[in-house]
């Protein structure tokens, strides 16, 4: 009976989500794996996992297998997503057998790269194994009526990639994809905190800074936060105060990079769809949705309205989950 369980996996940078048709998002895991360096074996995955990052004696490393939207380190990618289907399972409280599955892949990865993608979920024991590229199925979980001839056009900002892509008809008409997202912004605030004040901090701190006090680039109220890393003259623990401002201006570089693929898109689109864009905007989608300000400086930056999913987390899990309803029909737009 539960021979063909259906599920979507968001197999993100960031976060692993599993999406299943009757209970929705069943699992939202990190995607980190703890491993023993030595014996090479799997000690933890997701949160607890990602609750070691820096924080662990030598022979354990917590490490993050995909990089930049795509499989970096293929047996531990396909180690997490035994442990994440097992997980899942157990949510679901049943034994999923031979699942029937849809991944999403970032639109401008290789046929290599899917072809990873696809073994690692294969070797998990998964039935049918179907790849629908990432903005499409963040479209579907904003609830965009992808598969009618109007003009959707998604922006998806993930942890290691930015997809920006016109949809019509349940196809992609055109797509700009960056090697550009949360990770990135993490890293220029942890590069700004160096050069600045001389302190060393991890990456979890600048994930904290980027959420509580990262701006995009437009006019707010000045916030401070309080941050401690090590100082790089002493080496001792050191306690510093950061401002927004300086924050928005190190994530600056990055975030235009980002709007010009937007604009690079919007360039691209044949002209019968422009009238649509400038009627129904732009879905924002994806964690990096959620930087303070984001919505704003884009719908300024672009004139046109500018749209928040209702869950930018989730939508790539939900839509990948929901695909499978007309997966045959978006296949031929593929092909």
């Amino acid at each position: 009976m539960w021979s063909n369980a259906e599920l979507g996996i968001d197999l993100g940078t960031a976060n692993l989500l599993v999406y299943s048709k009757d209970k929705g998002i069943v699992l939202n895991e990190p995607s980190v794996v703890a491993l023993n360096t030595e014996t090479r074996d799997v000690l933890a995955v997701g949160a607890e996992a990602k609750s070691m990052v820096g924080k662990t004696p030598a022979n354990i490393v917590a490490v993050r297998p995909l990089r930049d939207g795509v499989i970096a380190d293929f047996d531990v990618t396909a180690s997490m997503l035994r442990a994440v289907m097992k997980k899942a399972s157990k949510q679901l409280g049943l034994s999923l057998r031979k699942p029937n599955v849809v991944v999403c892949a970032p639109s401008g990865s290789t046929s290599v790269e899917r072809r990873a993608i696809l073994d690692a979920v294969r070797s998990c024991g998964a039935k049918n194994v179907h790849i629908i590229e990432e903005p499409v199925a963040a479209a579907i979980g904003a609830d965009l009526p992808v598969d009618e001839p109007v003009a959707n056009v998604v922006v998806d900002i993930g942890g290691g990639t930015t997809e920006v892509a016109i949809i019509s008809f349940g196809g992609v008409v055109s797509c700009n994809s960056v090697r550009i997202g949360g990770d990135k912004l993490d890293d220029a605030i942890i590069q700004h905190v160096r050069k600045s004040y001389n302190v060393l901090i991890g990456e979890r701190t600048a994930e904290q800074i980027k959420m509580e006090i990262g701006y995009a680039p437009i006019e707010h109220e000045e916030l401070t936060m309080e941050v401690r890393g090590r100082d790089l003259v002493n080496g001792l623990p050191k306690t510093i105060t950061l401002h927004s401002t300086e924050i928005q201006q190190a994530l600056s570089e990055s975030l235009l990079q980002v709007l010009e693929a937007v604009r690079a898109t919007l360039e691209d689109c044949p002209p019968e769809l422009s009238g649509d864009i400038v009627d129904r905007g732009v879905m924002i989608t994806g964690g990096g949705a959620l930087l303070n300000g984001i919505q704003d400086w884009f719908s300024e930056e672009i004139s046109v309205p500018v749209h928040l999913a209702p869950n930018p987390l989730e939508s790539v899990a939900v839509g990948t989950g929901r695909s499978l309803k007309f997966i045959d029909k978006l296949q031929k737009a593929t092909v």
